[in-house]
Protein backbone atom coordinates (compact mmCIF):
# COMPACT_ATOMS: atom_id res chain seq x y z
CA UNK A 1 0.00 0.00 0.00
CA UNK A 2 2.01 3.25 -1.48
CA UNK A 3 0.33 5.82 1.51
CA UNK A 4 0.30 3.16 4.38
CA UNK A 5 -0.41 5.37 7.74
CA UNK A 6 -0.11 8.52 5.75
CA UNK A 7 -2.39 11.55 6.81
CA UNK A 8 -4.10 12.53 3.79
CA UNK A 9 -7.03 15.51 4.31
CA UNK A 10 -9.45 15.63 1.57
CA UNK A 11 -12.16 19.06 0.93
CA UNK A 12 -14.93 18.36 -0.95
CA UNK A 13 -14.94 14.77 -0.30
CA UNK A 14 -19.06 14.24 0.23
CA UNK A 15 -19.21 13.33 -3.09
CA UNK A 16 -18.16 12.99 -6.54
CA UNK A 17 -14.10 13.15 -7.62
CA UNK A 18 -13.59 14.16 -3.42
CA UNK A 19 -15.28 10.70 -2.03
CA UNK A 20 -12.96 8.98 -5.00
CA UNK A 21 -10.24 10.76 -3.79
CA UNK A 22 -10.69 9.60 -0.36
CA UNK A 23 -11.83 6.19 -1.02
CA UNK A 24 -8.73 5.65 -3.25
CA UNK A 25 -5.97 7.32 -0.68
CA UNK A 26 -7.98 4.66 2.23
CA UNK A 27 -7.44 1.96 -0.18
CA UNK A 28 -3.61 2.60 0.18
CA UNK A 29 -3.09 2.66 3.97
CA UNK A 30 -3.91 6.40 4.68
CA UNK A 31 -5.59 8.07 7.29
CA UNK A 32 -8.43 9.82 5.40
CA UNK A 33 -9.82 12.83 7.14
CA UNK A 34 -12.53 13.72 5.20
CA UNK A 35 -14.40 17.18 5.00
CA UNK A 36 -17.53 18.64 3.44
CA UNK A 37 -20.40 21.06 3.98
CA UNK A 38 -22.94 18.04 3.25
CA UNK A 39 -23.19 15.87 6.82
CA UNK A 40 -25.15 13.48 5.11
CA UNK A 41 -22.70 13.19 2.31
CA UNK A 42 -19.87 13.54 4.49
CA UNK A 43 -21.11 10.72 6.43
CA UNK A 44 -21.02 8.37 3.55
CA UNK A 45 -18.02 8.91 2.31
CA UNK A 46 -16.38 8.41 6.40
CA UNK A 47 -18.75 4.88 6.64
CA UNK A 48 -17.61 3.89 3.30
CA UNK A 49 -14.08 3.72 4.62
CA UNK A 50 -14.29 2.65 8.13
CA UNK A 51 -16.74 -0.16 5.99
CA UNK A 52 -13.83 -1.54 4.47
CA UNK A 53 -11.44 -1.44 7.18
CA UNK A 54 -9.90 2.22 6.62
CA UNK A 55 -8.92 5.26 9.23
CA UNK A 56 -11.00 7.80 8.79
CA UNK A 57 -11.76 11.21 10.90
CA UNK A 58 -15.06 13.48 9.14
CA UNK A 59 -15.72 17.28 9.51
CA UNK A 60 -18.13 19.33 8.31
CA UNK A 61 -15.92 22.88 6.83
CA UNK A 62 -16.47 25.64 4.63
CA UNK A 63 -13.36 25.97 2.71
CA UNK A 64 -14.40 29.69 2.62
CA UNK A 65 -14.11 30.34 6.83
CA UNK A 66 -10.47 30.02 8.14
CA UNK A 67 -11.19 29.46 11.34
CA UNK A 68 -13.69 26.01 10.44
CA UNK A 69 -9.93 24.98 8.73
CA UNK A 70 -7.92 25.84 11.63
CA UNK A 71 -10.26 23.92 13.47
CA UNK A 72 -9.88 20.86 11.97
CA UNK A 73 -6.49 20.96 11.14
CA UNK A 74 -5.78 21.29 14.86
CA UNK A 75 -7.83 18.66 15.67
CA UNK A 76 -6.41 16.61 12.74
CA UNK A 77 -2.54 17.09 14.10
CA UNK A 78 -3.72 16.18 17.94
CA UNK A 79 -5.35 13.21 16.64
CA UNK A 80 -2.81 11.74 14.62
CA UNK A 81 0.50 14.32 14.70
CA UNK A 82 0.59 15.37 11.21
CA UNK A 83 -0.51 15.71 7.92
CA UNK A 84 1.42 13.99 5.00
CA UNK A 85 -0.83 15.52 2.31
CA UNK A 86 -3.77 18.04 1.78
CA UNK A 87 -6.21 18.00 -1.21
CA UNK A 88 -7.20 20.81 -1.75
CA UNK A 89 -10.08 19.58 -3.71
CA UNK A 90 -13.68 21.61 -2.93
CA UNK A 91 -15.35 23.57 -6.00
CA UNK A 92 -18.49 25.02 -7.37
CA UNK A 93 -19.63 25.86 -10.65
CA UNK A 94 -22.04 28.48 -11.49
CA UNK A 95 -22.30 28.83 -15.45
CA UNK A 96 -23.06 31.73 -17.59
CA UNK A 97 -22.12 33.35 -20.41
CA UNK A 98 -19.95 36.55 -19.70
CA UNK A 99 -22.64 39.09 -20.22
CA UNK A 100 -25.18 37.39 -18.15
CA UNK A 101 -22.85 36.25 -15.28
CA UNK A 102 -24.12 37.81 -11.93
CA UNK A 103 -21.89 39.74 -9.59
CA UNK A 104 -22.83 36.84 -7.21
CA UNK A 105 -22.54 34.23 -9.10
CA UNK A 106 -18.53 35.38 -10.44
CA UNK A 107 -18.04 35.72 -6.22
CA UNK A 108 -19.14 32.91 -4.89
CA UNK A 109 -17.11 30.54 -7.04
CA UNK A 110 -13.92 32.70 -6.95
CA UNK A 111 -14.76 32.59 -3.33
CA UNK A 112 -14.79 29.03 -3.00
CA UNK A 113 -12.76 27.44 -6.03
CA UNK A 114 -9.84 30.04 -5.32
CA UNK A 115 -9.93 31.80 -2.22
CA UNK A 116 -11.15 28.63 -0.52
CA UNK A 117 -7.78 26.88 -1.83
CA UNK A 118 -5.62 29.78 -0.73
CA UNK A 119 -6.99 28.70 2.44
CA UNK A 120 -6.66 25.70 2.94
CA UNK A 121 -3.03 25.77 1.47
CA UNK A 122 -1.55 28.25 4.13
CA UNK A 123 -3.14 27.13 6.77
CA UNK A 124 -1.99 23.07 5.51
CA UNK A 125 1.18 24.71 4.99
CA UNK A 126 2.07 25.79 8.25
CA UNK A 127 2.11 22.26 9.59
CA UNK A 128 4.34 21.09 6.81
CA UNK A 129 6.91 23.97 6.89
CA UNK A 130 7.48 22.69 10.53
CA UNK A 131 7.32 18.82 9.56
CA UNK A 132 9.76 19.39 6.66
CA UNK A 133 7.67 17.37 4.43
CA UNK A 134 4.25 17.34 3.27
CA UNK A 135 2.01 17.58 -0.01
CA UNK A 136 -0.26 19.95 -1.32
CA UNK A 137 -2.54 18.80 -4.03
CA UNK A 138 -5.22 21.06 -5.28
CA UNK A 139 -8.08 20.26 -8.15
CA UNK A 140 -8.34 22.67 -10.95
CA UNK A 141 -9.65 22.16 -14.41
CA UNK A 142 -8.63 21.46 -18.32
CA UNK A 143 -10.99 24.65 -18.18
CA UNK A 144 -8.49 26.49 -15.96
CA UNK A 145 -5.76 26.03 -19.35
CA UNK A 146 -7.66 26.07 -22.16
CA UNK A 147 -11.34 27.97 -21.23
CA UNK A 148 -14.72 26.57 -21.02
CA UNK A 149 -18.00 28.19 -22.69
CA UNK A 150 -19.99 29.93 -20.28
CA UNK A 151 -17.15 29.52 -17.51
CA UNK A 152 -15.53 32.59 -17.32
CA UNK A 153 -15.96 32.56 -13.44
CA UNK A 154 -14.79 28.52 -13.41
CA UNK A 155 -12.10 29.08 -15.94
CA UNK A 156 -10.48 31.78 -13.81
CA UNK A 157 -10.94 30.23 -10.82
CA UNK A 158 -8.76 27.10 -11.97
CA UNK A 159 -6.48 29.12 -13.96
CA UNK A 160 -5.51 30.97 -11.04
CA UNK A 161 -5.40 28.19 -8.78
CA UNK A 162 -2.69 26.79 -10.88
CA UNK A 163 -0.50 29.85 -11.35
CA UNK A 164 -0.73 29.37 -7.22
CA UNK A 165 0.73 25.63 -7.52
CA UNK A 166 3.53 26.92 -9.20
CA UNK A 167 4.17 29.56 -6.96
CA UNK A 168 4.15 27.21 -4.08
CA UNK A 169 6.50 24.53 -5.99
CA UNK A 170 8.82 27.37 -5.94
CA UNK A 171 8.21 28.77 -2.19
CA UNK A 172 7.87 25.83 -0.44
CA UNK A 173 10.08 22.93 -1.88
CA UNK A 174 13.03 24.43 0.14
CA UNK A 175 11.40 22.98 3.55
CA UNK A 176 10.64 19.56 1.81
CA UNK A 177 7.01 20.15 0.89
CA UNK A 178 5.39 19.76 -2.70
CA UNK A 179 2.62 21.66 -4.49
CA UNK A 180 1.18 20.17 -7.89
CA UNK A 181 -2.58 20.81 -9.57
CA UNK A 182 -4.66 18.12 -11.19
CA UNK A 183 -6.57 18.99 -13.87
CA UNK A 184 -9.31 16.38 -14.73
CA UNK A 185 -11.53 16.61 -17.96
CA UNK A 186 -14.61 15.34 -18.84
CA UNK A 187 -15.44 13.32 -15.73
CA UNK A 188 -19.06 11.75 -15.45
CA UNK A 189 -20.06 12.78 -12.02
CA UNK A 190 -23.37 14.48 -11.34
CA UNK A 191 -22.17 17.90 -12.32
CA UNK A 192 -22.98 16.78 -16.22
CA UNK A 193 -26.32 16.21 -15.37
CA UNK A 194 -27.03 19.68 -16.13
CA UNK A 195 -25.50 19.53 -19.51
CA UNK A 196 -27.23 18.89 -22.55
CA UNK A 197 -26.98 15.18 -23.85
CA UNK A 198 -25.91 16.93 -27.39
CA UNK A 199 -23.41 18.88 -25.95
CA UNK A 200 -21.62 15.93 -23.80
CA UNK A 201 -21.51 14.08 -27.43
CA UNK A 202 -20.02 16.62 -29.20
CA UNK A 203 -17.16 16.38 -26.21
CA UNK A 204 -16.91 12.59 -25.98
CA UNK A 205 -15.98 13.34 -30.03
CA UNK A 206 -13.31 15.56 -29.48
CA UNK A 207 -11.74 13.16 -26.86
CA UNK A 208 -9.08 11.24 -28.50
CA UNK A 209 -10.00 7.90 -25.90
CA UNK A 210 -13.54 8.95 -27.14
CA UNK A 211 -15.28 8.03 -23.59
CA UNK A 212 -15.39 10.06 -20.69
CA UNK A 213 -13.31 9.69 -17.80
CA UNK A 214 -14.11 8.17 -13.94
CA UNK A 215 -13.71 9.69 -10.48
CA UNK A 216 -11.79 6.71 -9.95
CA UNK A 217 -8.85 7.44 -12.86
CA UNK A 218 -8.67 10.73 -11.62
CA UNK A 219 -8.18 9.33 -8.12
CA UNK A 220 -5.64 7.41 -9.34
CA UNK A 221 -3.53 10.49 -10.00
CA UNK A 222 -4.05 11.80 -6.92
CA UNK A 223 -3.04 8.93 -4.79
CA UNK A 224 0.41 8.51 -7.23
CA UNK A 225 1.22 12.09 -6.58
CA UNK A 226 0.55 11.59 -2.78
CA UNK A 227 3.08 8.49 -2.43
CA UNK A 228 6.97 8.91 -2.41
CA UNK A 229 6.77 7.50 -6.26
CA UNK A 230 6.02 11.19 -7.09
CA UNK A 231 8.94 12.59 -4.76
CA UNK A 232 10.26 15.03 -7.50
CA UNK A 233 6.82 16.00 -8.89
CA UNK A 234 6.28 19.63 -8.20
CA UNK A 235 5.45 22.74 -8.84
CA UNK A 236 3.22 21.44 -12.41
CA UNK A 237 -0.20 20.83 -13.47
CA UNK A 238 -1.16 17.07 -14.92
CA UNK A 239 -3.98 17.11 -17.25
CA UNK A 240 -6.23 14.16 -16.67
CA UNK A 241 -8.37 14.74 -19.93
CA UNK A 242 -7.88 11.65 -22.42
CA UNK A 243 -6.45 13.90 -24.37
CA UNK A 244 -9.06 16.07 -25.29
CA UNK A 245 -8.34 20.27 -25.52
CA UNK A 246 -11.31 22.24 -25.23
Amino acid sequence: MRLKDKVCVVTGSGASIGRAIALKMALEGAKVVVCDIDQAALVETEKAITDNHGSALAFMVDVTKPDEIEAMIQSVVRSWGYIDCFVANAGIVQDNQLEKMTDDQWDRVIDVNLKGVFLCARAAAKIMISQKSGCILVTSSIAGIYGNFGQTNYAASKAAVIGMVKTWGKELGRHGVRAVAVCPGLIDTAILANMPEKVIESLRHRIPLKRLGTPEEVANVFAFLASEEASYVNGVAIEVGGGLIA
